[in-house]
């Protein structure tokens, strides 16, 4: 930011700001833009989505050998949940449809080695 010519306190206030109802810890991903006169605009988006599943498990990372390990289990319950909070972003309102974003998020359990499993149906 200093690079660019841009205000840190400033930033920093706006950014305290917007940021103070977040709860501490989480990861947020951010995006600044800065301009030519010197002012900028940033946006918070929520967690990845990694970060979801992995905290839905209880799990602190992923497992070494997905596809032959499962390290833990989520219910399609989870994952609707999940979807519905990433669904909120602008992004993947205008990208995906919550049932896209819905398999897209089971896609990212089994790279992860968190199997998906459906309540009604499992005894």
């Amino acid at each position: 930011l200093g690079q660019r010519g841009l205000n840190l306190m400033n930033f920093c206030k706006a950014f305290n700001d917007q940021t103070a109802n977040f709860t501490p810890g989480v990861p947020m991903q951010v995006r600044v833009s800065a301009y030519t006169d010197r002012s900028f605009t940033f946006s918070i988006q929520r967690p990845s989505s990694s970060y979801f599943l992995l905290k839905a498990a209880g799990l602190q990372k992923g497992s070494a050998t997905p596809g032959r390990t499962s390290i833990g289990r989520l219910s399609v319950k989870h994952i609707y949940e999940i979807a519905q909070v990433k669904h909120q972003d602008a992004y993947f309102q205008k990208k995906f449809t919550a049932q896209q974003l819905c398999q897209s998020l089971v896609g990212s359990c089994r790279s992860m080695g968190i199997e998906v499993y459906d309540p009604r149906t499992s005894t």
